[in-house]
């Protein structure tokens, strides 16, 4: 079968038809009236489906269906909710290859990693289902006696997520299956550049929920542009709006949603480095920090960015660097063969042609020679070549968040704690590293005076979490938390509660209050 036959055949198993509508609350598809966009595919320059984005009336009609059916879904035990979601993860493991492909060819990335990013949904759906038993809350003692204290949380109502192109599914899924189980509902606002993906999530969800008789609302979907985001932001029946891109889009959503006092979890853009000091283990060195830069195409938050090398192993660790790098393979994604896929589009390319040329009019001398390819394979005109490029941490191009799979390498000369600073020397903070075979370099990176990422890893490289971990980052990232650990309470307001149990009412501090 062709790679058109083949992609065909997944988007006829997720319903996608030639034209598609753009909303739909989870049982029915509203027809919208917006503009009409195709998903061009960056693999090879195909048109694969038309949507109709939705207007902002859709929208409302969204929302509208979600306020509905919160205050029927948060009624729902957590365990029973953790059921339809253990019920989710099993469609999704059903779907998994087709739908692994359909995100290699929309989005670009290799079919290896379109298939992670689905098993990702299936961890973080199991994890949800687990801790739909354990949302906990706290005890604590009263100072009157005949009262008892304690914590408790409660659903916040509709979950607004803003997500990116280049994790098209799994975002969406990390707030979903632990919003669901928290009791809120959810309205997702894709990415314009992968809407199919989006579409075929919708569609596994909706098989699960009619099952499960869940109520109209509990998932909504709209496509559409800049200013449906702009809008969701801005509105106060919204309590959450979860938002993963630029910092600039994230500075505007932050903006939007702080005047109303509302809340925001912002996973941004990353700067992300790797320190390489001189008893690091090049073996490890070599493939961390090659698939670090340029798995995805550079087009991870996680990506790596910088490589801070100690100068008495910098010759070293950049020859094998340069070595690694001429035996990558770039092609189509769907090609296990290859290392390397597409830049999502056009603009994507000029984004990196002009950071190379930046860089080499700061002073930048460049390893490994970058490009566009082109000929046969290469049609859709996004198909680059992963550059390396020795520069400074001050350039303003290095400190700039580059989408793309251009690798800043940079040497310190000094202890540990130099090459610490230069890593925290940037706006953002996400992802950082070290490798190193020496206890007290590992420390220091993660102390309180190491490394101010979100992440800092010891001896693996800056790309790829697991979802039993909080996901995010400082500064200019956002500051956010999804996925694992004890993210879940930002989808959940906090309630105290004092049970007077007693014969009299005792007021705290000791106060008298005779009548």
């Amino acid at each position: 079968m062709s790679l058109q036959a083949e992609i065909k055949d997944i988007l006829g198993q997720f319903g996608i038809q030639e034209n598609n509508s753009g909303a739909s609350t989870g049982t029915e598809w509203i027809k919208t009236t917006g503009a009409s966009i195709a998903s061009v595919s960056p693999v090879d320059a195909q048109v694969i489906a038309n949507v109709t984005m939705a207007t902002e009336a859709e929208y409302h009609l969204v929302i509208d269906k979600a306020q509905t059916a919160f205050v029927e879904w948060r009624k729902i035990p957590a365990p029973k909710r953790g059921e339809i979601v253990r019920q989710l993860a099993e469609r999704i493991r059903f779907y998994k290859e087709p739908l692994g492909k359909l995100v290699s060819y929309e989005m670009g990335k290799s079919l290896q990693e379109g298939l992670g990013e689905v098993q990702e949904m299936i961890d973080i759906c199991d994890f949800a289902v687990g801790l739909s038993r354990q949302l906990y809350g706290l005890t604590m003692h009263s100072e009157r006696p005949g009262h008892r204290m304690y914590e408790q949380y409660h659903p916040l109502g509709i979950v607004g997520i803003i997500s990116a192109f280049n994790f098209p599914v799994a975002v969406w899924n990390w707030n979903t299956a632990l919003a669901w189980v928290c009791g809120d509902v959810c309205v997702w606002k894709p990415s314009e550049k992968t809407p199919l993906t989006a579409i075929a999530c919708q569609r596994i969800t909706e098989e699960v929920f009619a099952a499960n008789g869940v109520p109209e609302g509990v998932s909504g979907l709209v496509i559409g542009d800049g200013e449906i985001g702009k809008i969701m932001a801005k509105d106060t029946r919204v309590p959450l709006i979860s938002a993963t891109g630029s910092t600039r889009m994230g500075k505007s959503v932050g903006e939007s949603v702080g005047q109303r006092l509302g809340r925001s979890l912002l996973e941004l853009g990353g700067n992300n480095a790797i320190i390489i000091t001189p008893t690091a283990d090049l073996k490890m060195v070599v493939p961390g920090a090659v698939f670090g830069a340029v798995g995805t195409a550079g087009q991870r938050c996680t990506s790596t960015r910088r490589l801070i090398i100690h100068a008495s192993i910098y010759d070293k660790v950049t020859e094998a660097l340069s070595s690694a790098y001429k035996q990558l393979s770039i092609g189509n994604p769907l090609d296990q063969n290859n290392h390397v896929g597409p830049l999502i589009d056009q603009d994507a390319v000029n984004n990196y042609l002009s950071a190379i040329e930046a860089a080499k009019k700061e002073g930048g001398k460049v390893l490994v020679e970058g490009g566009v390819l082109s000929g046969p394979g290469y049609e859709s005109g996004c198909y680059v070549k992963p550059c390396i490029i020795e520069a400074e941490n001050h350039f303003a191009i290095v400190q700039h968040e580059t989408f793309a799979p251009i690798l800043y390498v940079m040497k310190y000369t000094g202890d540990i704690h130099e090459a610490i600073a230069i890593q925290n020397g940037v706006p953002q903070g996400l992802s950082s590293a070290i490798m190193t075979n020496d206890l007290k370099e590992s420390e220091a990176f993660l102390s309180a005076a190491g490394s101010d990422c979100g992440i800092a890893n010891v001896n693996i490289g800056t790309s790829g979490a697991e979802i039993g971990g909080a996901f995010g980052g400082e500064k200019e990232t956002g500051g956010g938390r999804e996925s694992g650990s004890d993210a879940w309470k930002v989808y959940m307001r906090r309630q105290t509660n004092t049970i007077n149990y007693s014969d009299s009412l005792p007021l705290a501090q000791g106060i008298k209050f005779d009548l």
